[in-house]
Formats: C-alpha cells, structure tokens, sequence
C-alpha cells in the first residue's frame, strides 16, 4: 500500500495543483467492497437469527424474576449433589487431558516437517489435528454417549478428542520453531532417530510442553463442566437436573460452585507456570 499516490503523472501537475491520496483508486474500491460485505453478512445474520423486539423491551424483567427465585442460594444442596458433581467434573478433565497428551503426542511429531519429511505423514497428522479441533466438545460427547451411554466415561473421551487437536497443534508448532544446532550436532555423531528426539527436540519442548498441557486442563475444567447437561457426567448433570425441576435456588448453588473452580483452577495453574516453569 502506498502511502502517497498522485492523482495523475507528476509531470502534467503544478505544484498547486498537486493531490495527495493515502490510498489507489483500485485500493479504495476493495475497502469499500469489504466493508460492504461485512454490512450486508451483519444484516443477513439479523434476518436469520429472528430477534423479537417484544422480548429484548421485557428482558430486564425477566432477569430481575429470574435473579429473584434464585435467591437465596441452597447453600445445603452443595453437599448432597454439587460437591460430588464437581469431583467428578475435575476427574473427567484430569483423565481427558492426560489421554489427549498420549494420543497428541504421535500427531505432533508427525506434523511438524523438520522433523517427519514425509508430506504424507505430515498432510495425515495435520488433518486428524484439524478434524479434533473443529468438532466441539458437546459434540464430541453425543457421539460418544451413542457408543457407550450415559456417564463420565463418555465425557472423559469427549475431552480427550476435543484436546488432541489443541495439544498436538501447539506441540508441532514449537518443534517446527526450534533452533536446528542440536539437532544437527547429533546428527553429525551418527545418534538414532529416539536419540534424536529425545535429546535433542524434548529438552528444548519440554518448558512449553508443559505450559500447553496447563492450559488446556484449565480449558478442559471448563468444558466438563457443562457437558453433563448433555448426560456425560460431571456437575452439569447436577445443573440440567435442577433446572428441569425449576429448583432456582440451587441453580444458583451449581453456578456459582462452577465459577469458584473455574476461578480456583485459573489460580493454581497461574501459579504453576510462575514457580515451576
């Protein structure tokens, strides 16, 4: 893009008579096009989406109604449903991310193409990492709950798949970013394929390795803890219950548990990576 463009050649100008542009015409006319595009995807998304204005003028009403029933907060029903709810949420997202980081791992290597030159194997990994990454968890959950029914053990795989992608992506990544001096100096004396990586790509993938694994636990916490409104297990079992019962007071109870986990696990992953990593 340049920043000064004349209107016409500067021989046939005076010096008054000179008009400095920011943009070509031909620059204009795709800004203009792609703000145009952008105008008319918002108003085909407002006609499809079919907003009432009766019910956006009542809304604050019905929160306020909404806010009231659930006050006060069942406080009692945390240690009946809600705590074993929340143990459970917190086991099928431990068992998930530490399964997706056995079955992220192959992929990650295989994807990265300093390290595997086959652009086969290459082109395979990066689709099983684009197919795990583009289903959602909930998703991941329905079908898995076909195969196996109703309980955590569906959600721990729905975890575990829906984080394969995320893991083994970030995995690949940072090998393909790595210096090359170690890699080539065992090389050079004749070191085995193993050897190769794990001597010389594990050291310098293991910091970051690790901070990946974090987050997408914290990640993983989070959607666990809805996919038991689904029926995979967890406190979001708990949640569909009660709203079904229309028990308000200990919805409020199941989500602001959630929240406090959330909160508790963002902390202690936080500090973590401070300390540790």
């Amino acid at each position: 893009m340049s920043d000064t463009v004349l209107s016409r050649p500067p021989a046939a100008l005076t010096p008054a008579e000179r008009e400095w542009q920011r943009h070509t015409p031909l620059q204009r006319v795709l800004r203009f096009t792609v703000w145009l595009v952008i105008a008319l995807a918002v108003v085909q998304s407002l006609r499809y989406i079919e907003i009432i204005p009766e019910f956006l003028y009542d809304a604050p009403e019905q929160m306020s109604d909404m806010l009231s029933r659930m006050w006060p907060v069942d406080w009692e029903y945390f240690g009946t449903d809600v705590k074993a709810g929340l143990i459970e949420t917190l086991h099928i997202a431990t068992l998930g991310t530490l399964l997706s980081i056995v079955l992220a791992i192959p992929f990650g290597l295989l994807v990265a193409p300093n390290l595997t030159r086959n652009r086969a194997l290459n082109l395979f990994a990066r689709i099983v990492l684009v197919a795990s990454r583009s289903v959602n968890s909930l998703v991941w959950a329905l079908l898995f709950l076909a195969i196996f029914g109703p309980g955590p053990l569906a959600g721990t795989l729905a975890i575990a798949f829906r984080s394969i992608g995320f893991v083994g992506k970030m995995a690949g990544e940072t090998i393909e970013q790595m210096p090359r001096g170690p890699i080539e100096a065992l090389q050079a004396s004749g070191a085995s394929k193993f050897s190769e990586i794990w001597y010389g790509y594990w050291p310098q993938l293991k910091p970051a390795f690790m901070s990946i694994v974090l987050l997408r636990w914290d990640i993983n916490v989070r959607e666990s803890a809805v996919l038991g409104i689904v029926g995979a297990g967890g406190v979001g079992m708990v949640l569909d219950t009660a709203l079904n019962l229309f028990q308000w007071p200990r919805v409020a109870t199941v989500l602001v548990s959630i929240f406090a986990i959330v909160i508790v696990t963002e902390v202690v992953v936080t500090q973590i990576r401070k300390r540790i990593l």
